[in-house]
């Protein structure tokens, strides 16, 4: 099992950045590799990806979700993965928001790549990007339901 975390300060309060992290239709927008994610209902979502070359589905379902603090999933079938994200406020005007992946990777090239760092610069390179999404954009949408 491999193991990453990246944070970043979004300049938008906290209700403002979770809005939009639950829009995950929109990942694609801010994701480097992801195609498409389609949410299939308030659990689940179905996601295309092309990492490094290889394209892959897979299907994830939520695990746990409270707003404006937390949301976790896993995938349901593929390679196994896992994932949280967290919201913290900072003041009323800003937030930190924290990624971590768990997964396991599969075949050299995943594993050339997790071993020289790539997993890790992508996921910074998401948040970076994420940050100027909400920034430019404000939240496109919201789903405040807890699981």
């Amino acid at each position: 099992m491999s193991t990453h975390s990246s944070s970043i300060e979004v300049d938008r309060p906290v209700r403002t950045v979770y809005n939009q992290w639950t829009q995950f239709e929109s990942f694609p927008a801010f994701m480097e590799g992801v195609q498409s994610v389609q949410q299939i209902d308030d659990k689940s979502m179905h996601w295309t990806v092309d990492i490094a070359g290889v394209e892959r589905e897979f299907d994830a379902v939520i695990t746990r979700q409270d707003p404006d603090a937390y949301i976790a999933w896993e995938s349901t079938n593929g390679p196994r993965q896992a994932g949280q994200v967290s919201f913290e406020p900072l003041g009323t005007s800003a937030t930190k928001v924290t990624l971590g992946l768990d997964f396991d990777p599969e075949g050299f090239k995943e594993h050339a790549g997790d071993a020289l760092g790539f997993v890790g610069h992508r996921i910074s390179g998401d948040l970076d990007r994420f940050k100027s999404f909400v920034e430019e954009n404000g939240s496109t949408g919201a789903w405040r339901g807890t699981v």
